[in-house]
């Protein structure tokens, strides 16, 4: 098989490398993959709603990255832009959501990647969503959200990035 990335490994068609959209095969994949990072950022140890959202995510057929508990606003833009992420979904249950998810989309603003979408969810009060929205979050899910309605609200307003 010719292998035109000789420092990669050949993948089968369709497979591997190129299904992302990126890399020698994926530049002529208008079919790519929506690609959502899931983050935790803070000090919150609770992270079985990420877990059930990325999980349903990936089961919609979205490729889904999960980075952990503990992660910083840095670490998670860092991760997003590594992954050339079309969105970032944050979970926050702790109350540190306005500063966190914030500060996420400065630093998306600081690397040249603000087209990258941010949608957060978890135990957000009624009132800390205008002032998220106003700060860039396109998105907030909270308790009793279905999965469901999550998979179709990423359908309506994620696109894959060029």
């Amino acid at each position: 098989m010719w292998n035109a990335a000789p420092h990669r490994p050949v993948s089968p068609p369709g497979r591997g490398w190129g299904e992302r959209g990126r890399g020698w095969r994926g530049r002529m994949n208008p079919e790519r993959k929506i690609r959502i990072l899931i983050a935790k950022p803070g000090l919150d140890g609770h992270d079985r709603g990420a877990k059930v959202i990325a999980r349903g995510f990936r089961d919609a057929g979205f490729e889904v990255i999960y980075t952990g508990l503990h992660q910083t606003p840095e670490q998670i833009v860092a991760a997003a832009i590594q992954e050339d992420v079309d969105a970032i979904g944050l979970s926050s249950l702790a109350g540190a959501h306005e500063y966190l998810f914030s500060r996420v989309i400065e630093l998306l603003k600081e690397k040249g990647a603000d087209d990258i979408i941010v949608f957060g969810g978890g135990i957000i009060p009624e009132e800390d969503l205008p002032p998220l929205m106003q700060a860039g979050v396109k998105g907030v899910f909270t308790p009793g959200t279905s999965i469901e309605q999550a998979v179709n609200w990423v359908r309506e307003n994620v696109k894959p990035r060029k």
